[in-house]
């Protein structure tokens, strides 16, 4: 795991060594263990290494090619990269091995097969790599967007970076606010896409490519796309058996590290899934897992958590979580973070990883399960939705959703009146609008009260969820879905909080639910297996019958999430007014104060729970304040000193 940085000139000249100097220093808590730079012509690449397989200075990069026309800077562990080897024959054919690195593959590789080794890759990247002999420069991530990289047209170039605070660090980027980004954001509490909370910086998609010549020519092509064919004849025996297999498999792989490795561990069925493969594939239990705790009962998974390190033997660790906590930390996860984040996850992540840095340098992590096993409430709904539909409409819209609007506001984690106003508002639209529902803060409507400008050209958000439902090859609803979780929750929400997070402890996080063999063959399975009634994650509960405790395999799935809610009403109540206040939202130029103030005050009232939307609104203006309003956000990683100085 490690961070890099870098620049492409299209105007014949060199990239200034001082210039990438600045944008590897501030990706030190990427990388703490080695750092290095190659400027070979128009392309400069510079580096930053977090030491997990060869710790020796072999492994430093930009790696070369043995002639040194090739420069590899890779971020993220390549888990195949030996079957790439002797596959490849690659020693065979005459290639000079100096490390036991994965990335030392790739170059050697690249050499063979060009770009067309894209898709053999399986495990969580970003990659650079210069090809002086064809000046041209190859970026790529991962299938599952769980490796960062973000790039940015400049005048006479491009620049492109592990985190955005690169990027700005080069001087060559103003940082100004993007009003789509926001706009789409006021809309899921994360930035979709390619977009990004900055006007003029991209994400690469996952699964994608870009290369960039010399003068600025562009091609950017999806060397990955999911295939959904259905073994009919696949029984649910079989199934269950097969996932056992490939999470297995995925776990064990997941585990080769020359560095310590723990798990997060939530309590809930996915982590609590890899601790007990984990203690399978060791044959112990002689590992470290770490937990978060809450005071609100609804929030607090701990005790769960507890129960299964008891089970298997695990050296545990509990974090717990306070209202202080999150506001002494906003500035400073936000700053690691580099855009505005609503999901309530991230601080906590933070913490935990802050602790666990002390134990372990990796951390393996459920992302994935819920998306690609079927775990949401959203994927049972689906199946209730198709019944009550059947319903004569005027007693659903005349009898239902009065009944169901009327219910008091809680504040409670996923509580019945959450479940039930969601599902009857989304009920009555098209499976893809319906699904979107779940995950809306505010609607199309409400946006226009709070943000300022003009709206009327603003893309409706749920767009992005019908084009991927309508883009996906699955003939059934249920994968379709699953796609669309994948394709936005899992790549723009999850897997930031899980990356920035980590690293910003210089911790690496793996996440074995994202497996080749084991997505591919899930996607091959029957949906009748994967949600029978509305049993979720059926098969991955019956794969662990006998791993976890039965409580574990019979409890609903909460979720990692803070009570930000009743907290926005209580302890963070005036910490928060302030932020919010009607000076320095019109400040911006990008809120309606009063807008701001009616969602506060509904809120105060408990005439509905507007705590997603506070929250998000919230962590803008900081983060606005920190790399919009001035550069508060070099002061805070500057006093934070992960792996030393990051100035």
């Amino acid at each position: 795991m490690c961070g890099f940085a870098g620049i492409l000139r299209f105007d014949g000249g060199r990239p200034e060594e001082s210039t990438l100097s600045r944008m590897g220093s501030i990706l030190a808590h990427r990388g703490p263990d080695d750092s290095g730079m190659a400027v070979c012509g128009p392309c400069g690449l510079v580096h930053r290494r977090l030491s997990i397989i060869d710790l020796s200075r072999a492994g430093r990069q930009p790696l070369p090619n043995e002639d040194g026309s090739l420069q590899l800077a890779c971020n993220g562990e390549i888990y195949n990269f030996m079957e790439l080897r002797s596959g490849a024959a690659l020693d065979g054919r005459g290639h000079v091995f100096r490390s036991r690195t994965d990335s030392e593959v790739l170059v050697h590789l690249f050499e063979e097969q060009g770009e067309a080794m894209l898709p053999s890759l399986d495990g969580m990247f970003a990659l650079a790599l210069w090809d002086s002999r064809r000046s041209r420069l190859l970026l790529a991530r991962d299938r599952y967007g769980i490796k960062p990289l973000f790039f940015a047209r400049v005048p006479g170039g491009m620049v492109f970076a592990s985190e955005i605070k690169a990027i700005l660090r080069s001087g060559l980027v103003t940082p100004e606010p993007d009003r789509t980004a926001l706009h789409h954001y006021m809309s899921l509490d994360y930035i979709p896409g390619s977009l990004t909370a900055f006007r003029g910086i991209s994400e690469l998609p996952p699964g994608c490519a870009m290369e960039v010549s010399d003068t600025g020519e562009t091609r950017e092509w999806r060397f990955f796309e999911p295939s959904y064919r259905i073994d009919r004849d696949m029984s649910e025996e079989e199934a269950v058996e097969g996932s056992l297999a490939m999470l297995g498999r995925a776990v064990e792989k997941q585990l080769v590290s020359d560095v310590p490795v723990g798990v997060m561990l939530s309590g809930g069925m996915d982590s609590s899934s890899l601790s007990a493969l984990m203690a399978r594939t060791l044959g112990s239990a002689d590992f470290h897992t770490f937990s978060l705790g809450f005071d609100d009962p609804s929030f607090d998974e701990s005790r769960f958590a507890r129960q299964v390190a008891a089970f298997l033997g695990t050296e545990h660790h509990e974090i717990r979580v306070t209202s202080a906590d999150v506001s002494r930390l906003l500035p400073r996860y936000l700053a690691y973070i580099d855009e505005p984040y609503g999901d309530g996850s991230a601080i906590p992540t933070f913490m935990l990883a802050r602790q666990a840095r002390d134990f372990v340098t990796v951390l393996l992590s459920g992302e994935g399960g819920d998306e690609f096993f079927g775990g949401y409430d959203t994927h049972a709904a689906h199946k209730v939705r198709r019944v009550y539909r059947k319903l004569p409409r005027i007693l659903r819209r005349g009898v239902v959703s009065p009944i169901v609007e009327a219910l008091p506001v809680s504040h409670r984690k996923l509580s019945f009146e959450f479940k039930a106003k969601r599902f009857a508002r989304g009920a009555e639209l098209p499976v893809a609008r319906s699904h979107y529902s779940w995950r809306e803060v505010l609607d199309e409507e409400r946006k226009t009260l709070v943000l300022a400008g003009d709206p009327a050209g603003m893309p409706a958000t749920c767009g992005l969820f019908e084009e991927a439902y309508a883009g996906c090859s699955a003939e059934d609803e249920l994968n379709r879905l699953l796609r669309i979780d994948w394709a936005f929750h899992l790549a723009d929400d999850l897997m930031i909080k899980n990356d920035r997070m980590t690293m910003a402890s210089s911790l690496e996080a793996r996440v074995p639910f994202t497996d080749n063999e084991l997505v591919n063959f899930l996607s091959t399975v029957p949906v009748e297996h994967k949600l029978p009634g509305l049993r979720k994650k059926n098969l991955l509960r019956k794969a662990m019958k006998g791993l976890l405790p039965d409580a574990i395999l019979d409890k609903k799935k909460v979720g990692l999430e803070m009570p930000y809610s009743s907290w926005l009403r209580g302890d963070l109540r005036e910490f928060a007014g302030s932020v919010l206040s009607g000076p320095k939202l019109a400040e911006t130029g990008l809120f309606r104060p009063e807008g701001v103030e009616d969602l506060w005050s509904q809120h105060q009232l408990m005439r509905m729970d507007n705590g997603r939307a506070l929250w998000g609104i919230l962590n803008y203006m900081i983060w606005h304040g920190l790399y919009i309003s001035g550069n508060g956000w070099v002061d805070v990683l500057e006093s934070d000193r992960v792996g030393g100085p990051v100035a």
